[in-house]
């Protein structure tokens, strides 16, 4: 243990060990992983990858989507704190890592979440997915229904630890959805789950497996996970001020290496992006043409501060180009999605960021439809 923090505080010194750089872009760091990304959360740029689509096991990056689903429960009052469910012989039997619950005991639904969150704990997941959908089964079609709905399109949930099955399955780009999710929608509950270094049940202290919790005090979470067919896994999220960025590193050999590659991608992105506003919240970036509406044009922007990652000396660089499907037809309401900015740097596509109508539109008199069907006709 002492020589893997050596090792890691060694590699965050580089985080804060800054030097003149020349102008160029940056090379991607050499990442000891089948597959990993390092992502800007602002922003959801992804800075560098390799093999982000590669279908992979996600063991237990599977809580992940447990722990979504309790807090939703949480919000929509389906669960509490402090109610107590009963343990099933189903959840006492689950292999694997265990907060180690008893059969027929009622356990407190936020002790099952810390067992969940920093034991990892597989029978305080399924005891959870029991209470929330009545058998893990129902709960699995949930978890798919929202990984769905979150826009995870190459994931597969079977069950609510990430044991291994057949049809469980995952990529590095899902996962960081799905994580960037889960502090997206829940900063709460993630700022006082995951960053719990231990917790005690039954008279047993387990310590969270995420050892970047002890040598970077910017790292606040997110979660490990590991399977013979799997390797060695860690999705990590760092905040140094204003800036956070989340790593996924999946299949490295050993747990100091999924912990030293994770830092090193982290410390990366910090050492050579910098964060830069762009546009401000409610600022009109651009115009279009509406047709058949009150008004002729709609103004179109972000509903909050655009803030990009750029290379370190490259801000001025940014070219942003602006698209959307035409002709634009009335009626339209605020925060309807209307286009995006195209980033261009050196002429290649930095990203692509979704705008929003900031005032509605509604639709014109039947005098101006018709002499807006006529210029339409015309064009």
């Amino acid at each position: 243990m002492s020589k893997l923090i050596s090792s890691l505080m060694a590699l965050l010194f580089l985080a804060h060990f800054s030097t003149a750089q020349a102008q160029q872009l940056p090379v991607a760091p050499t990442v000891a992983a089948k597959s990993w990304l390092l992502l800007e959360f602002g922003s959801g740029q992804i800075l560098t990858a390799q093999a982000p689509d590669e279908r992979i096991e996600p063991a237990s990056l599977t809580k992940l989507m447990t722990a979504y689903l309790t807090f939703s429960a949480l919000r929509q009052k389906t669960l509490a704190l402090e109610q107590t469910v009963p343990v099933s012989e189903k959840a006492w039997r689950t292999g694997g890592s265990k907060m180690f619950i008893r059969v027929g005991h009622q356990v407190r639904v936020e002790d099952l979440i810390k067992g969940m969150i920093v034991q990892s704990g597989n029978d305080a997941c399924v005891a959870l997915a029991e209470a929330i959908s009545g058998s893990e089964e129902a709960f699995a079609a949930l978890m798919n229904r929202e990984a769905a709905r979150l826009g995870m399109k190459s994931t597969s949930f079977t069950n609510a630890t990430g044991l291994p099955d057949p049809g469980l399955y995952t990529t590095a780009r899902d996962l960081s959805v799905l994580a960037s999710a889960l502090i997206r929608d829940f900063p709460e509950e993630y700022a006082k789950y995951y960053s719990m270094k231990d917790y005690r049940y039954n008279n047993i202290t387990q310590e969270n497996r995420n050892r970047l919790l002890w040598v970077d005090p910017t790292v606040d979470g997110v979660k490990t996970g590991s399977t013979k067919a799997a390797g060695f896994c860690l999705i990590s999220s760092a905040k140094r001020g204003p800036r956070r960025l989340l790593s996924v590193v999946m299949g490295t050999d050993s747990e100091a290496a999924r912990a030293s590659e994770s830092l090193k991608l982290l410390n990366w992105g910090y050492q050579f992006y910098d964060a830069v506003q762009l546009y401000s919240k409610g600022q009109a970036v651009w115009t279009p043409r509406v047709w058949k509406g009150v008004e002729n044009t709609v103004k179109v922007g972000f509903e909050r501060d655009f803030i990009v990652a750029v290379p370190k000396g490259y801000a001025n660089k940014i070219e942003a180009k602006f698209v959307a499907q035409q002709p634009l037809m009335a009626p339209i309401s605020a925060g309807q999605p209307i286009g995006a900015v195209h980033l261009m740097l050196d002429g290649k596509l930095l990203g692509e960021f979704p705008t929003v109508a900031l005032a509605p539109v509604p639709v014109a008199g039947a005098f101006g439809r018709a002499i807006d069907s006529l210029r339409l006709w015309f064009q």
